[in-house]
């Protein structure tokens, strides 16, 4: 990721931009996108609303979004990183005196025609800010304690003002994306291990403190830990959700009951079916073939992140990249975890699947970021 051996890429015209841009990956993000508009037309009982027609939409504005920043020169989104950041947190600030609320969470900003949830954002923004962050820092000052402060307070701070929304899901994601590009960055291993022994402890710590005075987690959450656990004490409460999703997974078998054949979503036995659980839908109408499909498109997405990642000599390019494509994979590994009763229920959508407007339109506009360094990369002399 040295620039020692490159020199940038100048003289692109508009044509060379759009030539150098990364078709296969945009022809796979439209294909999963597709199948989220199938899966949601599904079902809501083969009407195109009141979710297919609506994603579709999005997906149109998503895709003119990620082509228009990824021709923007690469050079413009590292100088504006540090503003997307405290854009970002400005908004989470927003969020705690003016956000909207609902179901139980406060989260989202009310801007007339839409809905933005800012923690989407800053998935983005903590990655951008780290990015910038490291490409400027002399490799010698990489692992120093006083030169790792910075980077700690830039993921700590938004994951509390995420956690007290409370949105634990979403926090998980932005410890984790900026974990990744501060490993990517060549932080010393002793940093890992301490953080190994940090995590164990929290988790200790979380768990010790429910029931007293300075409980950490609100009890819902202990409530979705305790289903994680053992579905079965609760079966028709709080294990609800995740048995119904055990039950979709394995109606599906190998090839599924069919398209719109599953009786799960369709006689409303799932919850969140067109969110949180669409994974589940899908797994009962189109089985393991369908379910493999769909991850072996995730998989090839990373795979072209990270061979953009390994060929690209700009510091900041390449730890974008990386950190994005960690990000987009933490999103849909931890919901396929999540649905399949591998690790509780922290209500994280399925990239490109969902429902979802914030989301769908911040993961393209990620893809832009990635498409943006990948076009403009230097040339390796």
């Amino acid at each position: 990721m040295s620039s020692l051996s490159a020199r940038p890429a100048v003289g692109l015209t508009l044509t060379k931009k759009i030539l150098r841009l990364n078709w296969a990956l945009i022809l796979l993000l439209a294909a999963i996108s597709c199948a989220g508009f199938l899966m949601l037309y599904s079902v809501a009982g083969g009407s195109m609303e009141p979710w297919a027609g609506r994603q579709i939409v999005r997906f149109g504005v998503g895709i003119v979004i990620m082509l228009i920043v990824a021709l923007i020169d690469i050079k413009i989104w590292r100088w504006f990183s540090p503003l997307a950041y405290l854009g970002a947190m400005a908004l989470l600030v927003a969020v705690e005196f003016v956000g909207t609320t609902g179901m139980g969470a406060q989260r989202w900003l009310n801007l007339g025609p839409i809905q933005l949830q800012p923690s989407e954002l800053m998935k983005i923004g903590v990655v951008m800010a780290l990015a910038r962050y490291y490409a400027v820092l002399e490799r010698d000052r990489v692992s120093h304690p006083l030169w790792m402060l910075p980077p700690l307070a830039m993921i700590i701070l938004p994951m509390l003002l995420v956690l007290k929304q409370p949105d634990l899901g979403t926090a998980l994601l932005i410890g984790m994306s900026g974990a990744v590009v501060m490993f990517l960055a060549g932080v010393s291993w002793w940093y890992w291990g301490t953080l190994i022994v940090v995590g164990v402890s929290s988790v200790w710590t979380v768990l010790e403190s429910r029931g007293t005075s300075w409980q950490i987690l609100n009890n819902y959450q202990y409530t979705r830990i305790d289903t994680f656990l053992d579905p079965e004490r609760d079966p028709l409460g709080a294990g609800y959700h995740i048995t119904q999703s055990k039950i979709a997974l394995g109606a599906g078998g190998i090839s599924g009951r069919g398209y719109m054949q599953g009786t799960q979503s369709r006689l409303d036995f799932l919850p969140e079916k067109h969110t949180d659980f669409i994974f589940t839908s899908l797994s009962e109408e189109f089985g393991f073939v369908g379910s493999l499909s769909l991850l072996a498109l995730y998989g090839l997405i990373l795979m072209f992140c990270f061979v953009s990642m390994a060929i690209n000599r700009d510091r900041f390019s390449a730890l974008l990249i990386g950190g994005l494509a960690a990000t987009f994979f933490f999103f849909w590994a931890v919901n396929m975890a999540m649905v399949m009763g591998l690790i509780p229920v922290v209500g994280v959508p399925l990239p490109l699947v969902s429902y979802g407007g914030s989301a769908m339109l911040v993961l393209l506009l990620s893809f832009g970021l990635i498409q943006s360094a990948h076009v403009h990369r230097p040339k390796v002399l």
